[in-house]
């Protein structure tokens, strides 16, 4: 009998085992067909549905300009009369297209023309413009097209063209030559440049190129530049996946804490028939600029360098290794004496403006115009060249100027780009002018949104397009006063979201101090449903020197947010404190912490967006980012392991001693060695940022990535998380991608396709489709 009845609680045991089991939600498995359904939210094409945008503006006068629009037809040319108040098509277009096809031998069709670089002269009768490499003249009235002469001066991206068009300088052999560009004759400038003593050299460890770093005068007769010293600098070394011997990349990349990092000796240099070098005055210089970690643009142009008119005066700004001081001092250009006009020093980090200086010399009226944050706000202000006094403060208010666009010296007016002074998102771009004196703020593009301007050259007109991230850019035709003259365009997105496009959720919440304002934008899918469960997503990049987000204008394609939406996740985007565009406290808030990476601010939108939409699931949480991004990302799930489930992080910086000096020491102040300080444990004030140290608290998942010949991050910040994972124990997951870069190149889609999966399985508990390739 005993035995009968364990027999039969035994098999009442298998049975309700056997009935669970098949209850039991059977796991999701993705096919090819929603994936692709999801990709197409990210496609580049879908620009290519929004219409009717202005593109191309390009004034003939100052009451008349030309301007391209894409309509569902096909690309129109329109011209516009600020005077009249009219706008027509710019030219017949049938009757270019007719005769350009029989010049170029092809079909050219009305509603495609093939032209850009277009211009008109001051009698709107000869259209100019370029098509397939080729420079053309149109007479409108005779209907006759010739061809113009094509300019026979070649020109390398190494080369720096004098003003005048004459001139082209570069660096041959670690000096500096110019090359005429009539007679291709070569001059040599400079002769003691060496190795790692070379003039103009463009490295600034994390970037370097050919190129010459220079800015010519005015008159095209001499050249500020410098001669760098990077003897006794650290190197680094980065080595190719190939068959066979491996190449070896070797280059000086000072380091935090280094003891000899770049400095440059300035100098200028007098182009003639007898050239000569005139080295400044003074000390030399560390490579600092006041906008980015370099001393060189896009273009290699010089940072932070100024002409007089005449080209007799230089004027400058040093920066000190930590960015805690900028000197404002001008230079005479024959004798090399170097007048110290004025300097700030703060607490963390100076800098002119927002990804642009701000800081001007008005020569002709003994002025000088400065950018300071010191009232917490991003301002400028007046002061006197000759006493180095300050006579005003131009801008003031809790809001930010950004950059400075004309200074009209006539009627002493200045036109800046700004911030945070209209209501609504402080992040939206606003034009203003305004006197030198600070009276008359006028704001030149009232309606509501982030805008871009054209300005006509007297500033009397602009062409202002302005959009947010739910309404497509409106473009209209503004006076200088800012008052509406005449309607343009507005964009067309039916198509696009005939597409499924979705609008973004552009919200605002409190930071962790509970009094702050956050900006960010969170992606639904589609087929959101608040009584389903969704996965959080957070993209982020804490910056320093920019946020997640930023630029809240229109866009057809917000990365692939939406896409990885569409598989069922909700993706949060914010713009955490630490990051810039608002005050100075607000950039200042984690200076000497770069491991907060914004973090707690991140961790906070989510939760209260959360109460909002109910079908967030903050008990399932990802986290991804790229670079500054990959860095926080990884943090995450070492800080908040009990926060934050699955992580994917690209090339990050994770610990800033083994990346670039001016970086570290701009955010996190320069390195002390604890044990300098008498604490004997070997601390430094780096500890709390870099990622190894806490790699032992991993409770989720982490796929690490990094490209194995990333100059810009090496790959041995990876290697550090990776070499502390293995020694604590830890399990994770990543990908080293050979050959390439800090971007991954033609191996990106890869990567974005291995991030879905990751997010998919570990989050969503669901089987993604085997090898799908995103085209």
């Amino acid at each position: 009998m005993k035995t009968n009845y364990l027999k039969f609680i035994a098999f009442l045991c298998f049975y309700l085992f056997i009935t669970s089991c098949s209850k039991t939600k059977e796991q999701k498995e993705f096919t090819i067909a929603e994936y692709e359904a999801a990709a197409a939210q990210m496609d580049r094409s879908l620009y290519n549905l929004v219409y009717n945008e202005v593109t191309g503006t390009n004034f003939i006068n100052n009451s008349s300009f030309i301007y391209a629009t894409k309509t569902k037809k096909g690309k129109k040319f329109i011209l516009v009369d600020a005077t009249s108040k009219t706008k027509k098509e710019a030219f017949n277009h049938e009757k270019l297209a007719e005769i350009l096809s029989k010049e170029l031998e092809k079909e050219i069709k009305a509603n495609d023309l093939p032209i850009y670089s277009l211009s008109f002269s001051d009698d709107l009768k000869t259209l100019h413009f370029s098509a397939y490499r080729q420079k053309f003249s149109y007479n409108l009235k005779k209907n006759s097209l010739s061809k113009e002469a094509l300019s026979l001066k070649r020109t390398s991206r190494n080369e720096h063209i004098s003003p005048n068009g004459k001139l082209a300088a570069y660096i041959d052999n670690y000096n500096l030559w110019v090359r005429d560009l009539e007679t291709n004759k070569k001059t040599q400038l400079t002769f003691d440049g060496i190795q790692d003593y070379g003039y103009a050299t463009n490295n600034a460890g994390w970037t370097k190129s050919d190129g010459a770093v220079l800015k010519w005068s005015p008159n095209s007769d001499k050249i500020a530049t410098f001669q760098q010293d990077a003897r006794g600098v650290g190197m680094m070394y980065l080595t190719s996946t190939n068959v066979g011997h491996q190449k070896l990349e070797a280059w000086k990349h000072p380091l935090p804490g280094d003891k000899i990092i770049f400095t440059i000796e300035r100098v200028i240099i007098h182009v003639g028939n007898k050239p000569k070098t005139v080295r400044l005055k003074m000390d030399k210089d560390y490579q600092r600029g006041t906008t980015t970690d370099h001393i060189a643009d896009w273009n290699n142009e010089l940072l932070d360098a100024q002409w007089n008119n005449e080209g007799t005066k230089f004027a400058f700004v040093s920066g000190s290794r930590d960015h805690k001081i900028a000197h404002l001092q001008i230079a005479d250009a024959n004798s090399g004496v170097v007048e110290s006009i004025h300097k700030e020093k703060v607490d963390t980090f100076y800098e002119s403006g927002v990804n642009a200086e701000n800081w001007k010399v008005l020569f002709d009226s003994n002025e000088f115009i400065w950018y300071s944050e010191k009232s917490n706000w991003g301002h400028i202000y007046l002061y006197d060249l000759t006493t180095k006094e300050l006579k005003n403060q131009i801008t003031t208010g809790n809001w930010i100027v950004k950059e400075i666009i004309n200074i009209d010296k006539n009627n002493r007016q200045i036109y800046f780009k700004a911030g945070g002074k209209e209501e609504g998102n402080p992040y939206h771009n606003y034009y203003y002018k305004v006197n030198f004196d600070g009276s008359n703020l006028t704001n030149l593009t009232p309606s509501k949104g982030t805008h871009t301007a054209t300005f006509s050259d007297d500033y009397t007109t602009l062409v202002d397009t302005y959009s947010t991230t739910k309404t497509p850019p409106i473009s209209v035709l503004r006076n200088g006063n800012g008052e509406k003259i005449i309607d343009l365009e507005s964009a067309d997105i039916s198509e696009l979201k005939a597409k499924n496009w979705q609008e973004p959720v552009e919200f605002s919440v409190k930071a962790r101090d509970k009094k702050t304002d956050l900006y960010g934008l969170l992606f639904l899918p589609s087929n959101y449903d608040e009584s389903n469960k969704y996965p959080v997503l957070n993209y982020i990049y804490p910056g320093p020197q920019s946020g997640s987000v930023g630029n809240y204008g229109f866009r057809a394609v917000w990365r692939d947010f939406q896409a990885v939406a569409e598989l069922g996740f909700v993706v949060v985007a914010v713009d955490a404190m630490g990051t810039p565009m608002r005050s100075k406290s607000f950039h200042d808030a984690y200076y000497g912490n770069m491991g907060d990476n914004g973090l707690p601010d991140n961790i906070t939108a989510i939760k209260q967006l959360s109460e909002k939409y109910k079908g967030m699931d903050i008990e399932r949480v990802g986290i991804w980012g790229h670079s500054g991004g990959g860095f926080a990302s990884t943090r995450a799930v070492f800080e908040y392991p009990d926060f934050y489930d699955v992580a994917v992080s690209g090339s990050g910086n994770h610990d800033n001693r083994n990346y670039e000096a001016d970086w570290g020491e701009k955010w996190q102040g320069l390195l002390v060695d604890g044990s300098l300080e008498g604490n004997g444990d070997g601390t430094t004030n780096y500890d709390n940022q870099a990622n190894q140290l806490i790699a032992k608290n991993l409770k989720g998942k982490l796929l690490i990535t990094h490209g194995s010949v990333d100059d810009n991050v090496p790959p041995s910040n990876t290697m550090l998380v990776v070499e502390a994972l293995i020694k604590a124990n830890k399990d994770f997951d990543m990908i080293l991608f050979p050959n390439k870069r800090h971007g991954y190149g033609d191996m990106t889609n890869y990567m974005t396709r291995k991030r879905w999966d990751y997010f998919v399985t570990h989050l969503l508990n669901a089987k993604p489709p085997k090898e799908f390739q995103i085209k």
